[in-house]
């Protein structure tokens, strides 16, 4: 049977790019489960959550924090959205990225995928879930392409 800490780090390969768990998820983590189900809620390192494993479908959501090591570690991940220098203030505070000023995208980005948001540094700014594909992000000109969940501004 497959251990916790191997399922999420699989599921990190999955999302984020092979090697991505194991660089992610070394063996002194922390995994909470959830009381009433049992099944794995919180990954945390050092008293820090860096990723939630979601109900709702089995995928990660992780912290600003994970999605800079990701960067470092990982540069050429499929899960990286670039954004204009001029909202990037906004996003890195928690607000959304419109489709209007994504720059650059990572080609295999699909809907409902979690992504890193990037300033036209290439800093990490914030993450969140994409509402659109790659493709939409970049002919639209109206909408959210990305709804974040947490920007560098509003973690500690």
């Amino acid at each position: 049977m497959e251990s916790s800490l191997q399922r999420i780090r699989s599921i990190a390969d999955y999302q984020y790019g092979l090697g991505v768990g194991d660089l992610l998820f070394p063996e002194n983590v922390e995994i909470q489960y959830s009381p009433a189900t049992g099944r794995i809620r919180y990954v945390n390192q050092n008293g820090a959550r860096i990723a939630t494993l979601r109900p709702t479908d089995g995928l990660l959501s992780i912290s600003v924090n994970a999605a800079r090591f990701i960067k470092q570690k990982m540069p050429s991940a499929p899960c990286f959205v670039t954004v204009r220098a001029d909202v990037a203030k906004f996003v890195a505070e928690g607000g959304d990225v419109f489709a209007v000023h994504v720059v650059k995208v990572d080609n295999d980005i699909c809907a409902k995928d979690e992504v890193i948001i990037l300033d036209e540094t290439d800093e990490v700014i914030a993450v969140g879930r994409a509402l659109l594909s790659s493709l939409e992000m970049l002919a639209f000109k109206t909408g959210v392409a990305v709804k974040v969940r947490h920007g560098r501004g509003s973690e500690s």
